[in-house]
């Protein structure tokens, strides 16, 4: 069924609606738009008239948005952002587009970003925007088109495409170790053990896993593996990392395995995708790709499967 006209504004009475509720005032909305602030006023009232409904009150020269407005401005701004990025794909080159993905944040640069080159290579038409998220989110609410996850195959309404698992070690400074040697499992627990805030039972999962009950006491939460790394290396404490990711460490020294060798985590990465963009052509570029990158990554021993 046809959506009625007058339920279809404008563009322009859109953009003023929502510069108004962005910036808080007609002047600032009329600065931001390049309009005079009496051209935005009358876009606003001819908005109201249109849809039959007060969208602000009058404060004196202030104009203070209803209820009604903030839910609508939410809406809003949803549609006009697909209408940009759906613009922004008809530009792109024949065979190209863009792909919004959402990286975690060390995987991204330590993993993705070095191989990243090779796609572009070999994808000239496709532009990649990256963001970082550090969980799960809604893809119609945030934009992206694809995102990188760790954990289990149970984002809501959409598609999945497994990469690989993920191996924990723990790992220490050198100088860290001579001063508290490390002779069972269990002397980890007197030690300061750094810990991820996203994943808070990595810590007791190890132990179990090593035989070794109870829970470890708190140590320092980082939100990111990066920071962790750097910490560990300056010799701060025992940090859990996948075995991937402190690779470069390892093989330098500048880290080593505290105890146990690599040990299986509980979650895996998936590329995850909305059920929308399917059969999106930069996706399906991007996801072909990527499973090729992660099985020669396999093969070099750098991933577990």
């Amino acid at each position: 069924m046809a959506t009625p006209r007058r339920l279809l504004p404008s563009v322009s009475l859109l953009m003023a609606f929502e510069s108004v509720i962005r910036t808080g005032s007609t002047l600032a909305a009329a600065h931001d738009l390049s309009l005079t602030q009496g051209a935005v006023s009358r876009l606003i009232q001819n908005l109201e008239a249109q849809l039959g409904v007060q969208l602000f009150r009058r404060e004196g020269r202030r104009l203070v948005p209803t209820e009604n407005a903030l839910a609508y401005a939410k809406d809003v701004a949803k549609a006009m952002d697909l209408i940009s990025r759906a613009s922004m794909r008809v530009r792109s080159a024949p065979g190209g587009g863009t792909l919004a993905l959402s990286i975690l944040p060390t995987f991204g640069t330590r993993w993705l970003a070095p191989r990243l080159p090779r796609f572009l290579a070999a994808h000239p038409g496709v532009t990649i925007n990256l963001g970082t998220r550090l969980r799960p989110f809604d893809f119609a609410e945030e934009g992206f088109d694809a995102a990188i996850h760790f954990g289990e195959a149970t984002w809501p309404d959409a598609g999945f495409a497994k990469l690989f698992d993920e191996r924990m070690v723990a790992c220490a400074a050198p100088g860290f170790l001579a001063s508290h040697p490390v002779k069972t499992a269990a002397d980890l627990i007197g030690l300061p053990l750094l810990q991820l805030e996203t994943r808070p039972d990595a810590w007791s999962d190890w132990l179990q896993y090593h035989g070794v009950a109870g829970n470890p006491p708190l140590g320092m939460l980082f939100d990111q593996f990066a920071p962790m790394i750097q910490s560990a290396i300056y010799g701060m404490g025992v940090a859990l990392l996948p075995e991937f990711l402190a690779k470069a460490e390892l093989e330098d020294g500048r880290l080593v395995d505290a105890w146990g060798g690599a040990v299986p985590s509980r979650g895996s990465y998936y590329l995850v995708w909305p059920h929308s963009a399917e059969s999106y052509p930069p996706l399906i570029a991007f996801r072909d790709w990527l499973l090729q990158a992660v099985a020669g990554s396999a093969d070099e021993g750098v991933l577990a499967w």
